[in-house]
């Protein structure tokens, strides 16, 4: 089998290149065509992934299982002219965390059924999470679930994965993994954010220890070879309308302790809305693998958002078309099913409103594939399409964008405007990842 290009890149970073890569924790599409995009621009691997809630054997939310979001992927790369061969899937936080809820027999075996099927569907990079409590977990449920036991299920779950990926023979190299976990849990945080804690060095060196003895006592010395991250806390956060920035000095201990383990990085979970050169800093600080996703939808939506008010502005008066009403619609489904929203927002009825629409959490992500609102957004690109916005309203609304128009880069037209605008976020992820002086075209 050839080598997974990650250990590459990861072997560059550690040989001094200022160079990481960004994740794409997105299924939405229009992001991942912008994605592709960027990565063509830029001539590097795409690295996308999918958590076990979004993703799963039983479809999770998406409705898609491991097999079936390979298809998608493949799809938009082939609408994109992207060459598949250089995508890089992934499954963030592969473990029990959809069945916390049954007791810990029952969830791992969901949680080794779903791993087996990422693999087998083709997914390199395997984010071990066996962090969480389940059901019938003993011990006081306010504090972290026994780290032995956590090495353990994490064994368990990367024994499956080797021998799925010995098995698969359209897997054409073998998965890495990255191992730990960072708080708040998947999901995001659910209250304001003051303060947070950033991972001591302690901690993620008994991690590293304690998760590196299981896996040799169980025969996974090969495994442990590709283990090229651990998820830590470097202090970033951000919640619905709170954002936590990344200080570099905060993390000074924890940044020199990596270079003292052979092979690894960090890998930062909840990078979203952090400033160009936080970013850039944090991969020079080694975490090296930065995620990304609600800032990346959040760019949608202000796309979107934006076209719609322009559309309301410019064919309002025009009697032969029929607006979107997209706004509307898409609050309409939200109050109609607020099962993604509503242990997240809080306050008032204006208050919960604003949220619904402008959270950091941008939890509206939730709710871009709905009948009723893929339907407007299809009217709206239509009405936009065969109406095209003057270029005095598109300064109004989307100034970027305008630039873009008139230097040429970009045409004037809604589906062009909504990849531009959501590729204001991957030029900040391209920046931060590829040192400009060392990037060399993989």
């Amino acid at each position: 089998m050839m080598d997974n290009p990650l250990l590459e890149i990861i072997t560059s970073h550690r040989q001094g290149q200022g160079i990481g890569i960004y994740s794409v924790c997105s299924a939405n599409k229009f992001v991942l065509e912008a994605a592709m995009q960027q990565a063509k621009v830029d001539g590097t691997y795409l690295l996308i992934e999918s958590t076990s809630n979004q993703v799963n054997q039983f479809g999770g939310y998406t409705g898609m299982t491991p097999a079936q979001f390979v298809s998608f992927v493949r799809n938009i790369a082939k609408s994109m002219d992207f060459d598949f061969d250089r995508v890089i899937l992934g499954g963030d936080h592969l473990g029990p965390n959809p069945w916390q809820k049954e007791n810990a027999k029952d969830a791992m075996a969901k949680a080794r059924d779903l791993v087996r099927a990422c693999v087998m569907a083709g997914f390199r990079k395997i984010h071990l999470d066996a962090s969480m409590r389940c059901a019938d977990d003993t011990g006081d449920v306010g504090k972290p679930l026994d780290e032995q036991i956590v090495a353990e299920r994490t064994a368990e779950l990367c024994m499956v994965a080797e021998e799925a990926a010995a098995k698969a023979t359209q897997v054409s190299q073998l998965p890495v993994y990255v191992i730990g976990t960072e708080v708040p849990v998947p999901g995001g945080a659910q209250e304001e954010l003051t303060n947070i804690s950033i991972t001591g060095v302690e901690d993620v060196q008994q991690t590293i220890e304690r998760t590196k003895q299981i896996f040799l006592s169980n025969g996974l010395d090969s495994a442990w070879e590709r283990v090229i991250a651990v998820v830590v806390q470097p202090g970033v956060e951000f919640s619905n309308t709170t954002l936590i920035e990344y200080d570099s000095e905060k993390v000074s201990e924890l940044s020199q302790f990596i270079l003292g383990v052979p092979n690894l990085v960090y890998e930062a979970h909840s990078t979203d809305y952090q400033a160009r050169e936080s970013l850039r800093q944090m991969v020079r600080d080694h975490f090296a693998i930065l995620k990304v996703g609600p800032w990346l939808t959040f760019a949608f939506r202000e796309a979107i958002f934006a076209i719609s008010f322009m559309e309301n502005e410019w064919l309002s008066h025009k009697k032969s078309v029929s607006l979107s009403r997209i706004r509307e619609i898409l609050d309409k489904v939200m109050q109609n099913n607020p099962i993604y929203w509503e242990r997240y927002y809080r306050g008032d009825d204006a208050a919960i409103s604003f949220a619904r629409k402008y959270s950091y959490s941008d939890r509206i992500r939730y709710y871009w594939p709905h009948p009723d609102v893929e339907k407007a957004l299809s009217v709206l690109v239509k009405n936009l399409t065969e109406n095209p916005v003057p270029l005095t309203l598109l300064s109004q609304y989307m100034p970027e964008q305008y630039n873009s128009v008139r230097e040429g880069r970009i045409l004037n037209n809604p589906l062009e405007l909504i990849r531009d605008k959501i590729m204001e976020i991957t030029r900040i992820y391209s920046y931060a990842t590829n040192d400009q002086k060392e990037r060399r075209v993989l």
